[in-house]
């Protein structure tokens, strides 16, 4: 899910470059509506991944101290 999210982060990040672009220059501006589009999906998708890893840390962490804890209470 982390993996389709990043996907998805990217592409909208490519998409809002892209208008972002398009907005501002007018005529043939390929190059830099092109370069818009990768800047936009690199930013976005780096962005939703470090959101997605800091998420499955957590995640991770918390059924870590949760064994623990069940682990204790059937010891005693």
């Amino acid at each position: 899910m982390a993996a389709i999210a990043i996907l998805i982060g990217g592409a909208c990040g490519a998409m809002i470059g892209y208008s972002f672009a398009d907005l501002q220059c007018t005529g043939d501006c390929t190059t830099w509506k092109g370069a818009s589009l990768l800047i936009g999906a690199v930013v976005a998708a780096v962005g939703v991944a470090i959101v997605a890893v800091l998420t499955l840390r957590a995640m991770d962490e918390w059924q870590t101290t949760t064994e623990r804890e069940r682990n204790k209470l059937d010891s005693k």
